[in-house]
């Protein structure tokens, strides 16, 4: 058994320095060469205080492994990847906690071409030679050198829009006082908008609470902002802006789902009969529109690991999590915070229409319940009553990501945690409102009565 409680199924995520420190920053070095042989790395960290040491030791454990080391700083998630695949390196990590307090750190790590590597491909290797303390020394030390990604960067983000195109709109940025500010200042000088900015300088402290706008305390003061403002979009990112979150001009906040099918639609015109891919928590509004885009909705279980394998696999252009994910063939098949908003951005100049105008409809149609998370001493027990009490009245049942079932007029899925005795509930119905409250509450009742 490892002696380690941060390395998870995808990644390394744990405080700092009761779960992770130097000395097993320094150790992941050294696993990672001896499981991958890697030549050259880049590395880089977000703006949390233990980011800065956490990454020269791991910088040395690849040194003293004689691995050549380019450093980027500070940095997001997805810097890391495009330098993965666009630097002639043989892979990249990413020091970061993502939307976790303060107190947390963890890494995210890819493979050249910015092949992620997880529980499956890797990680659970790297953890085995830590546990080990599995040297590798080398004769030659390798070097250590730093490098400014973001010009070849922004070029590539632009590429994603035709700037000529562009019109002003006032948006509301909100960086959460993590890494997405000074990539919005970067961008500003090429586009023709006015950001209103909120939280945007890097602050490992967290001075506004953690960056994570999922959690409904920390949208109202982007929603307000726009409201002000009368701005024309509103976007917040979490901490490594992995992830963006849109508000409509009205301030109301937008369900991820709904941004999904959105970006598919927009991927398909550039892409038509592309291959869409989509998480299986909620499925019908994407569905639609991806096939009455021309494109062909794939599903694959929820996780940038399984998303990322499957968008490789079926070379779709376009992958989305109702979690706020956006996966981009042109980005090496990984997620990016800055390509969604753009290409909205992008829309709303062409069309000249508001936000809102592009998913009220999509509301109306599929109202959903938001993802309904429930502690329980026993999750299995839990789904396989539900299946049970369900199973007559079912038209589809489907395991591709915990249990989901299907019915003429509503769809729900109920999936496991992978960390804690948690059930994550997510209900749709078919422009029925009242429907879904009744079968969302029948749900939860029936998840805490069992485990009564």
């Amino acid at each position: 058994m490892s002696p380690f409680n941060c390395f998870k199924a995808y990644d390394i995520r744990g405080k700092v320095p009761d779960d992770l420190d130097e000395d097993l920053a320094y150790r992941i070095g050294q696993a990672f060469t001896a499981q991958f042989s890697p030549k050259k790395i880049v590395i880089g960290h977000d703006i949390r205080l233990s980011g800065p040491g956490l990454s020269q030791a791991l910088a040395k454990g690849f040194m003293d492994a004689g691995v050549d080391v380019i450093d980027l700083g500070m940095c997001g998630t997805e810097e890391i990847y495009f330098a993965s695949f666009h630097l002639d390196v043989d892979g990249g990590i990413i020091v970061t906690a993502s939307h976790n307090p303060a107190e947390y750190n963890g890494m995210k790590f890819v493979r050249k071409g910015a092949v992620p590597v997880s529980g499956d491909t890797g990680l659970k290797e790297i953890e085995k030679l830590a546990a080990q303390g599995k040297t590798v020394k080398a004769e030659q030390p390798g070097s250590l050198s730093s490098y400014d990604i973001k010009t070849d960067y922004m070029g590539h983000l632009l590429g994603y829009v035709d700037i000529t195109a562009l019109s002003p709109l006032k948006i509301v940025v909100n960086s959460g006082n993590g890494c997405a500010g000074p990539i919005i200042d970067l961008l500003e000088a090429f586009l023709p908008f006015n950001f209103i900015r909120l939280q945007h300088e890097p602050d490992g402290t967290f001075p506004n609470g953690v960056p994570n706008p999922l959690l409904p305390e920390n949208r109202e003061i982007t929603s307000q902002a726009v409201r002000e403002n009368q701005a024309d979009l509103g976007i917040a990112w979490d901490g490594d802006f992995d992830r963006c979150f849109f508000f409509d001009e009205k301030g109301d906040f937008i369900e991820g789902y709904y941004i999904v099918a959105l970006l598919a639609r927009i991927m398909l015109k550039k892409s038509p009969g592309a291959k869409i891919i989509h998480d299986p928590r909620l499925i019908w509004n994407t569905r639609e529109l991806v096939e009455r885009s021309g494109g062909t909705p794939v599903l694959c279980k929820t996780g940038h690991a399984f998303i990322k394998e499957r968008m490789r696999a079926e070379d779709a252009v376009y992958g989305g999590e109702m979690s706020a994910h956006h996966y981009f063939r042109d980005f090496s098949y990984c997620d990016s915070g800055m390509i969604p908003w753009l290409i909205v951005a992008e829309m709303l100049c062409h069309s000249k229409q508001k936000m809102s105008t592009f998913v009220s409809d999509m509301m109306a149609a599929y109202p959903v319940s938001g993802e309904i998370n429930s502690r329980v001493n026993d999750p299995d027990a839990v789904m396989d009553r539900i299946e049970s009490a369900f199973a007559d009245s079912c038209l589809e049942k489907d395991f591709t990501d915990g249990l989901s079932m299907s019915f003429a007029e509503y769809r729900f899925n109920v999936r496991k945690s992978n960390t804690e005795p948690v059930l994550r509930l997510n209900v749709e119905t078919r422009a029925n409102a009242s429907l879904l409250q009744e079968k969302t509450d029948q749900l939860l009742a029936m998840i805490h009565s069992a485990d009564m």
